[in-house]
């Protein structure tokens, strides 16, 4: 009974976020000819609002909600490194994003690989920064369906593996109906429900949390005195002092990575202008905030003795909720962190829908494509993306997904030099840049593999041994490589590609009707 009424209440919250979705393409101007601008990015419609609660929603995931916390309750102090990373994330996404939606507007872009064909006058180029965007969000997608797994184990809510497995997956073809109808708008709306939902959930768990355990002070102490107990003499709620540069340098490499996936810029572009995402990029912080008490959670988890399943760290507040709330009011918050899931789910399987359908089908296949055209290969593409992410998922299930997405972030850091530097300058060569993205992808992959899929390895440098970020390191040699060759080529007088970016008005429309013919 307890079980059923824990169901019954799950699958409100989901029945909610649904119903909301229905309606979505309400908002589309029927008058308008299909699109991608239209389907993927809602007609680049999106006030202050809704541009915050979609990237919010689309940043700050479900897995995240429950990654972090169980990062605090495995290895304490160092797992917060992730608030110090979202906050890096707000000033780059109030100078990056703008800049890029002006440029993207004007050209009519829809990814980051739109722009880099224009920037470099590259399709070779661009091509890499489209599957490097495809690619990293596989991993990505596929960690959307592992939280919810978390949440179902923890409460039961599927009377078996297989039965939670099915559960999943009607979540998300119910999702993949949804996005593939009315495109952006149903995540869009839906944001909003997962604000609400996150908010109430996480505030209400804060207070039982406080009023069970006996306050913030012996919450602290606790939390320290089990992680002191642990064999490992590196887990406190201080950082030691080796253990510093790891946390800076994720912070200080996660949080460029974050904002070079297809998900985030899809969201981005959706913006009406450029002073709506100033806006919203400066309320991100909010979203921090209910991150950084998700984190705190992590800590509740330890002082109320809550023992997880070997490995699964990431299933302490899912349990920690069965602890501290009644049945009713489990599923409740259960079926938030599930509407949490759906919303970066979607945005994501759009992102890498559109970059295939723009970047791989309309330039190497149909290059005359028609706009309706391309649409319906975004839509096509859509639930195969989602159904490859699934594969993922039920196929490497736990440690194989997350050592996978650790590479992930790994290698969409090394589009950076190519789309964030692009904005602002095109001195460096589109070949550099292209070899220098080659030698980032293949050093990063290097570095954490042979290190067991670690996101952090050991360096030397002048003398002192070092624990960093990958990806840093490797985007690091990226931009060494890119400038280096960018001096070599134009020594060699090798030519650069034309930049339609700096086309006059009168001239752009005439540039898109030659892209197909396009050299490389």
């Amino acid at each position: 009974m307890t079980e059923t009424s824990m169901f019954v209440a799950f699958a409100s919250v989901i029945g909610a976020a649904s119903l909301l979705a229905a309606p979505a393409g309400r908002f589309h101007r029927s008058d308008d000819l299909p699109s991608l601008g239209g389907w993927a990015l809602a007609d680049r419609s999106l006030g202050p609002g809704w541009t915050w609660l979609l990237l919010g929603g689309t940043i700050f995931t479900s897995y995240a909600f429950t990654a972090v916390p169980g990062l605090v309750y495995a290895e304490g102090g160092s797992g917060f490194f992730a608030l110090a990373y979202t906050v890096i994330v707000c000033p780059l996404a109030f100078a990056l994003l703008p800049r890029l939606w002006r440029v993207a507007r004007r050209h009519d872009y829809v990814t980051a690989a739109d722009f880099v064909r224009g920037r470099y006058g590259s399709p070779r180029l661009a091509l890499m920064v489209a599957l490097t965007g495809i690619l990293a969000t596989m991993p990505y997608l596929a960690l959307q369906l592992l939280g919810i797994q978390a949440v179902l184990a923890a409460g039961a809510l599927g009377p078996g593996g297989l039965s939670s497995d099915l559960l999943v997956v009607a979540l998300f073809a119910g999702l993949v109906v949804a996005t593939c109808r009315h495109g952006l708008r149903a995540p869009t709306v839906i944001s909003a429900w997962k604000g609400l939902a996150v908010l109430c959930s996480v505030v209400a768990l804060v207070a039982l949390a406080l009023t069970r355990l006996g306050g913030a002070g012996p919450i602290f102490d606790s939390a320290a005195h089990h992680l002191a107990a642990r064999a490992s003499g590196d887990v406190s709620l201080t950082l030691a002092p080796h253990q510093r540069g790891a946390f800076a340098t994720l912070a200080l490499g996660s949080a460029p990575a974050l904002l070079m996936y297809p998900h985030v810029l899809t969201a981005g572009f959706a913006a009406a202008d450029p002073k709506a995402l100033r806006r919203a990029s400066v309320a991100l912080p909010a979203w921090t905030a209910v991150l950084g008490l998700f984190g705190t959670l992590g800590l509740a988890a330890l002082a109320a003795g809550v023992r997880t399943p070997p490995g699964r760290a990431e299933a302490a507040v899912p349990l920690l909720v069965g602890h501290l709330m009644p049945t009713a009011l489990t599923g409740l918050v259960f079926g938030a962190f599930a509407v949490g899931a759906l919303v970066p789910a979607a945005v994501l399987s759009i992102g890498a829908a559109t970059s295939f359908a723009r970047d791989i089908y309309a330039e190497y296949f149909q290059p005359t494509a028609t706009p309706k055209r391309q649409v319906r290969i975004a839509r096509v593409a859509t639930p195969t993306v989602t159904a490859a992410a699934v594969a993922v998922a039920f196929g490497l299930r736990d440690q194989g997904a997350v050592n996978l997405q650790l590479l992930g972030g790994v290698w969409i850091l090394q589009i950076f030099p190519a789309v964030a530097i692009g904005l602002y300058t095109r001195r460096l060569h589109h070949r550099a840049l292209l070899a220098g993205w080659g030698a980032g992808m293949v050093s990063g992959t290097a570095m954490a593999v042979t290190q067991g899929f670690s996101a952090v390895v050991p360096l030397t440098f002048g003398g002192h041994d070092l624990e960093v970020y990958a990806g840093l390191a490797a985007v690091l040699l990226n931009l060494g490589v890119a400038v280096v060759l960018t001096v070599v080529f134009d020594r060699a007088g090798t030519p650069r590609g034309t930049d339609a970016t700096a086309l006059p008005p009168r001239l752009i429309a005439r540039h898109h009707t030659e892209r197909g013919t396009s050299g490389s």
